[in-house]
């Protein structure tokens, strides 16, 4: 039994074909996503979507996940609003000044064993470094205090003392590398903390300076290191305002933040439900190709009246659907569509001949043109 096709219809199934292939994206359309879960069914290949437009679309519609543009926008509205903040601190530097750069002065081996002879040359150096510094001979003191660290290692007290020099020489990172040490010997050492707190001063760590300073003052109470408590105090409760004004703009940003992100997870959700209430419809469809009245959207002229079942049929058939991704089957449903007369060209070609009479068989169309 021979089967004809009308020319609208080979014209209409041809457009319909050439939107899917220079247009893959439609596809991808919330009206036609019943379409397409549909392809995929049936085992047929759907290419993505441009992921240039669909994924940042998609990313930024839920709030999640931004796009490499909106990534780079938060950091930078960060720190402009902490530059916008910190402008709004007025500190006192007076007295602040440079960081030294010098080698770090020589440490003592603390796995040698400390002999009574050793400790008394180490008190003797200690002594002899006293006497240097109270004759202002700052560099002189310093070697001999570290001569007396050599002899004795273990000795806190004597960082503390090579830390206070450097203080007084205004060499901040010398002291506090002294500090350091001196407290990893002997973590309630009063003069490590005061001194430290003394060169964090020095550098503008005005809330550094402020918890040395008051840790060596409730350790052992004197009066210069309340006095360079009190010094450091208005700036470091300066900047601990500066803290809290930027948490709680922060903590406001990112409430906001996440009331947009529930708001767009919503709109989603209310978006998805639309097409899934479509795509019920679309199932349910009349007449019409998925439901759509006056044919398929995007195919030029639209699908003919009464036609919309028949295409609909026929792409529910795995066997055609893999017969047009054939390149010598599309190539020639074009030519045909170009030229109805041409059908007589592939009169001998059995995958066309045979495709022609399977789409007959699905439209229940009339008999197939002469010579086919």
């Amino acid at each position: 039994m021979a089967y004809r096709f009308d020319k609208e219809q080979v014209n209409q199934l041809q457009g319909f074909i050439d939107v899917c292939q220079k247009h893959p994206e439609v596809l991808h359309t919330p009206e036609l996503s019943f379409f397409s879960i549909y392809l995929k069914s049936l085992g047929a290949t759907i290419p993505p979507p441009p992921k240039p437009k669909e994924e940042s679309e998609s990313k930024s519609t839920f709030g999640e996940h931004p796009t490499e543009e909106e990534e780079a926008k938060e950091p930078a509205e960060e720190k402009e609003e902490e530059e916008e903040i910190e402008s709004d601190i007025d500190l006192d530097n007076t007295g602040v000044i440079e960081p030294d750069t010098d080698e770090p002065q020589p440490v003592g081996d603390e796995s040698v064993e400390v002999t009574e002879e050793m400790m008394d040359e180490s008190n003797e150096k200690r002594g002899q470094a006293m006497e240097a510094y109270s004759e202002g001979k700052y560099e002189d003191a310093i070697k001999l205090l570290t001569e007396a660290i050599l002899k004795n290692p273990h000795s806190a007290v004597l960082y503390a003392k090579r830390a206070s020099i450097f203080v007084k020489m205004e060499k901040p990172n010398a002291a506090i590398r002294d500090c350091d040490k001196a407290l990893s010997l002997n973590p309630d050492q009063a003069l490590a903390y005061k001194f430290r707190g003394r060169a964090h001063r020095l550098l503008g760590n005005w809330e550094k300076a402020q918890l040395d300073l008051a840790t060596a003052c409730r350790i052992d109470f004197s009066e210069d290191a309340n006095e360079w408590l009190k010094e450091v105090l208005p700036n470091a409760k300066k900047i601990q305002e500066h803290r809290r004004k930027y948490e709680r703009r922060k903590e406001e940003r990112e409430i906001r933040e996440k009331k947009e992100r529930i708001r767009k997870a919503k709109e989603e959700r209310e978006r998805e439900y639309e097409r899934e209430k479509q795509q019920s419809q679309a199932g349910n469809a009349g007449p019409e190709f998925g439901g759509f009245p006056g044919g398929f959207p995007g195919v030029p002229g639209g699908m003919p009246s009464g036609m919309g079942a028949g295409i609909q049929t026929l792409f529910q058939d795995p066997e055609i659907l893999q017969a047009f991704q054939d390149p010598e089957v599309a190539a020639a449903f074009q030519d045909i569509s170009s030229n109805p007369a041409n059908i007589g060209k592939y009169q001998s070609n059995p995958k066309v001949a045979s495709l022609m009479k399977k789409m007959a068989e699905k439209m229940g169309g009339g008999p197939m043109p002469s010579g086919m």
